[in-house]
């Protein structure tokens, strides 16, 4: 197929890498509003050729749209009014405010709305890797309002990719991404402003940070242009989370104060279970 890619970061760069590699795709086009994602693409091999929109729609059979999710809200109608028979997906983390905005345009069966659950701290096309989305889960959100195959296209791409596929309602999607990734970059964002604000008066606190620091506030050099946009779309269910997790925070500065360690080691311990959770044990 001949696949293109509006937004050559680190998603949209990686699945050009795995979809030429894998051989789903014959050609990748790239279609970039920053002239210097484009070559680097190309000087990396990354796209094949780049184009503006409207010719690279004429000549591809699927369109992945990964920008950032406030332009992926304004660019997915243009594309769709565009389409004829192709195939047009996004890889954004909030579904439910981009599928309100399409619910009734003409061509919304040709959409396929999903969200790759992979990615790393770093953006732009010199961030894509091979095998980013190995073993990976993505999700396909509200399939049953898509053309049958388009989601088989769809599919058959992210299993090339060699990721698991779930299924979720948009909005329920929302709510799951809150916790499993919205909320851990909060809280990295967090972190780093918290310890930047100590290494004020303590210029050689970082002297000792150890590889646990280094991947709680990982997250923290994500790219705000990307990060912000998320917040603000799923701004109702990050404030849930987030009330929650102050919350436990909470409980855990009231145990300090009352120096009840006994309760500590119990939630510590109820803690460690995540791991089982993780493991699918």
């Amino acid at each position: 197929m001949t696949i293109t890619i509006v937004g050559i970061g680190l998603i949209g760069g990686s699945m050009g890498i795995g979809l030429l590699e894998s051989g789903f795709a014959k050609k990748i086009i790239g279609v970039d509003k920053r002239e210097e994602h484009l070559n680097k693409a190309l000087r990396r091999k990354i796209i094949d050729e780049a184009m503006d929109l409207d010719a690279a729609m004429a000549v591809s059979d699927v369109v992945i749209i990964a920008t950032p999710v406030d332009t992926i809200i304004d660019i997915v109608p243009m594309v769709l009014n565009r389409v004829d028979k192709q195939v047009v997906l996004d890889v954004g983390s909030t579904k439910k405010a981009l599928l309100d905005t399409i619910a009734d345009h003409p061509k919304r069966k040709r959409f396929v709305a999903t969200h790759p659950m992979a990615g790393t701290e770093f953006s732009g096309p010199e961030a894509a890797i091979p095998d980013l989305f190995t073993d990976k889960c993505t999700v396909i959100c509200n399939e049953e309002d898509s053309d049958v195959d388009a989601v088989k296209v769809v599919k058959d791409l992210y299993t090339a990719l060699k990721m698991n596929i779930l299924h979720l309602e948009a909005a329920a999607h929302d709510v799951h991404a809150a916790y499993v990734s919205h909320i851990s970059h909060i809280t990295s964002f967090a972190l780093a402003l918290t310890v930047l604000e100590k290494e004020k008066d303590e210029a050689r606190i970082f002297d000792m940070a150890s590889g646990g620091f280094s991947s709680t506030v990982r997250l923290a050099k994500s790219n705000p242009k990307m990060w912000v946009p998320i917040f603000k779309q799923n701004r109702d269910n990050v404030l849930d989370v987030l009330d929650e997790h102050i919350s436990v925070l909470s409980q855990f500065r009231s145990l300090l104060i009352k120096n009840n360690f006994d309760t500590f080691e119990e939630l510590i311990c109820k803690a460690n279970e995540i791991e089982r959770i993780l493991n699918n044990e």
